[in-house]
């Protein structure tokens, strides 16, 4: 009996084994590939998004954590090759300046002030014709970020350009005005395997923060063959890489923060009589005309809302600024319907070119068009971590509402890997979005 006993509990122990051996759950492991591309020598081609531009300047944290350095840590497991930028020194480490936050007003409105210690500024030089130039510390040595805040696609073959932008002037051996290197010959000037491109985006951007006053849209058709000279150049010797769409400028906080709606209200809190603000909106050509502002017209994130109500002197008399025809709030300020629609028209125009291109060259693309405005609409929730376009509390967009946080980066970063992996079946892992800082609070 003591035998058959210790036969049959020996006979079930093995069936448990068996048992939890058949319920043990299958781990998955990860492995990191390069898929069909090289990343040994990795550059990123682009603009203030690409250098790591943040809260309205262009300093060495953010340039730590630009997209394209985050891109390439994670392309050290299949293969990349040191990723150096032109970092300003730790001494110099504030570089242009830019905006912290300091406190909220009693309204709930953020209290922004400029860092201006450790600038890495070495002076002003004046140019007939164009304005002041910042020139600031000269960096030396290897580039692989090569992101130049201001430069448009429209500036890449001009050979004086680096005379005339102090970031790129920077990464120049000579000094200003003495340059006449352009810009697509000094990204290629030595070879690389792999290349990320956002160029493009300062077409659009620059005419839109100016309110269609201070800049304008680049020619489509000039805008088409700039961006075949510059993807022929990238590919010419056999470099593959991925190139990202024109964001819907019109969709990020600079734009969506400060409202015609928000103004109006605070106005009538003092004055219920008043029923909206004017403005001086576009017609048509260059035709403008006051009417009165809509939800369809946007200000922009740095519009002095105290302006409206002063007094300003007109032909008529002492007249309230933005609550009459004459005296409409400036077209700086404003980028109205019209003027919206024609700048998506241009950024639609601009992103066929740019897939066209792409397609033709068999490189990968990040539709950041589409994923912008989608987060503008949905949100992101990523490791639970809850992140949104709203102005300081979203996350992503930094304190000049333009360009992003390094979380925001980090985000950004993962869509161009998940762009690369699906063209190149690759397996570059993605990075922890929730170990980025979104805007730093006092």
């Amino acid at each position: 009996m003591k035998t058959f006993k210790q036969h049959s509990y020996r006979y079930l122990f093995f069936l448990g084994l068996l048992a939890i051996a058949a319920c043990k759950p299958e781990v998955s492991t990860f492995k990191a590939s390069k898929g069909t591309a090289n990343f040994s020598r990795y550059i990123a081609v682009g603009n203030s998004l690409t250098a790591g531009y943040a809260d309205g300047g262009l300093y060495r944290d953010g340039q730590l954590n630009s997209y394209p350095s985050i891109i390439a840590k994670q392309m050290e497991s299949v293969g990349g090759g040191t990723f150096t930028q032109p970092l300003f020194t730790t001494d110099q480490a504030n570089g242009s300046g830019y905006l912290k936050l300091s406190g909220f007003n009693a309204d709930g409105t953020p209290i922004t002030t400029t860092v201006t210690n450790n600038l890495a500024i070495r002076g002003i030089l004046p140019v007939p014709g164009f304005g002041n130039v910042t020139l600031y510390t000269k960096y030396t040595g290897d580039i692989n970020n090569y992101g130049v805040p201001g430069i448009k696609l429209l500036n890449i073959t001009y050979a004086p350009y680096g005379n005339l932008n102090g970031y790129f002037e920077r990464l120049l051996p000579g000094d200003a005005p003495t340059n006449s290197t352009d810009y697509l010959d000094f990204v290629t000037a030595k070879p690389f395997t792999f290349f990320s491109n956002w160029l493009g985006n300062n077409d659009a951007l620059a005419y839109a923060t100016s309110g269609g006053a201070g800049d304008v849209l680049t020619d489509k058709s000039t805008f088409a063959a700039l961006y075949n000279v510059l993807i022929t150049r990238l590919t010419a010797s056999g470099a593959k890489g991925v190139v990202a769409t024109i964001p819907d400028v019109t969709a990020i906080p600079y734009f969506n923060t400060v409202t015609v709606n928000a103004i109006v209200a605070a106005v009538q809190k003092a004055n219920p009589t008043v029923k909206g603000i004017y403005i001086n909106a576009l017609v048509s050509g260059t035709t403008y005309a006051p009417r009165v502002a809509t939800s369809a017209d946007l200000i922009v994130l740095t519009f002095p809302t105290s302006k409206i109500g002063q007094m300003v002197s007109t032909p008529y008399g002492n007249l309230p600024y933005g609550l009459t025809p004459y005296t409409p709030v400036d077209n700086q300020y404003v980028l109205d319907q019209n003027e919206v629609t024609m700048t998506l028209d241009y950024i639609n125009s601009y992103n066929t070119t740019i897939k066209s291109m792409a397609a033709a060259k068999g490189l990968a693309v990040f539709d950041a068009y589409t994923f912008l405005d989608n987060v503008k609409t949905q949100g992101l929730l990523i490791n639970g971590v809850s992140l949104n376009s709203n102005y300081i509390s979203g996350g992503i967009f930094s304190l000049d509402g333009v360009h992003l946080t390094p979380r925001g980066y980090a985000v950004v970063a993962n869509e161009f890997i998940k762009a690369i992996n699906k063209q190149y079946n690759a397996s570059i892992p993605t990075t922890d979005v929730s170990a980025y800082s979104g805007v730093k609070f006092p």
